[in-house]
């Protein structure tokens, strides 16, 4: 079969993490004690940082895979339909369990974006790599992780080091295992939560990662500079300004699309790291504004 030369090349991500059941109510202010208020918009949908990766991935043309504990509650059957819709290929690893998926409950607040959750994230499931990681790693362009699901993020990304496929860390927060999975981790973008044991800045993040094996590595602020480094230097990425309507999801979406940039062939060194950053935080502020992550998400 002749190759078509104007095709788009489509890459293959693997992401490994968290999916929950988002509960999404928006509010005027988030409720104080004993307070009741009726909500102005709600919405359903799969959530989790993997998840929203994945997803964001899919939306800027790639084909994403996503290892996570869903199980066979009814619940689990909603998340699985949306994440059908919107492309993302899942692999159950908690076939057969009967317990509902992790539920966030979300309030966002209309007037600035900001959002509350409160969830029990990935502590109702202890998952294993599925038969035929080999293969499952040797399919993908790269392997994306979240830090949940630890002991399976580990098998996951030992395979991944091991075929060759370059492996991306979204730090959300540093979770017990963490320093396992730096072993076999290339590059890590964090959150300004992520704290590893005995740092207090970003600066000490960053050579916190080096130190524990991270080539590439980058600390975010919301909508401040992100400080990244790696070998023979680094520096700051500017965040496009926006109008914010909507912060949920948000760093998902610059996971998402880091990877996407990430995937492409060819080695990579300072100037192609930044400008996979700049990119990467580009979509995740067109993702805040307008119309919100979600709907950024999902739309046609």
């Amino acid at each position: 079969m002749r190759t078509d030369p104007t095709a788009v090349r489509r890459p293959a991500g693997l992401f490994v993490g968290l999916c929950t059941l988002d509960v999404i109510q928006l509010v005027d202010h988030v409720p104080g004690p004993d307070e009741k208020l009726t909500a102005r918009d709600q919405m359903v949908a799969a959530g989790g940082p993997a998840t929203g990766a994945a997803v964001a991935f899919g939306r800027l043309g790639g084909r994403p895979r996503l290892l996570t504990g869903l199980g066979s509650h009814p619940l689990a059957l909603g998340v699985r339909a949306d994440l059908d819709a919107l492309g993302v290929r899942v692999t159950d690893l908690a076939v057969g369990r009967g317990q509902p998926p992790a539920v966030s409950s979300i309030l966002v607040t209309e007037a600035t974006g900001e959002r509350a959750v409160a969830s029990v994230n990935a502590t109702g499931h202890r998952l294993r790599a599925p038969a035929g990681l080999a293969e499952l790693v040797e399919s993908c362009d790269i392997a994306e992780f979240d830090g949940h699901h630890m002991d399976l993020a580990v098998e996951v990304a030992h395979a991944a080091r091991g075929a060759g496929r370059p492996t991306l860390l979204d730090g959300g927060s540093w979770k017990d295992g963490t320093e396992r999975l730096l072993a076999s981790t290339d590059v890590a973008v964090c959150s300004a939560d992520f704290h590893p044991p005995g740092t207090a800045s970003p600066a000490e993040t960053l050579e916190f990662l080096r130190d524990h094996g991270v080539t590439w590595a980058a600390v975010t602020g919301g909508a401040a500079p992100i400080m990244w480094a790696g070998p023979g230097g680094g520096g700051l990425v500017g965040v496009p300004e926006t109008r914010v309507v909507d912060t949920l999801g948000a760093g998902d979406v610059l996971h998402g699309a880091l990877a996407h940039q990430l995937s492409g062939p060819g080695p990579l060194d300072g100037p192609a790291f930044a400008e996979a950053l700049a990119r990467a935080a580009a979509v995740a502020s067109r993702a805040c504004a307008s119309f919100g992550t979600r709907a950024w998400l999902t739309a046609d």
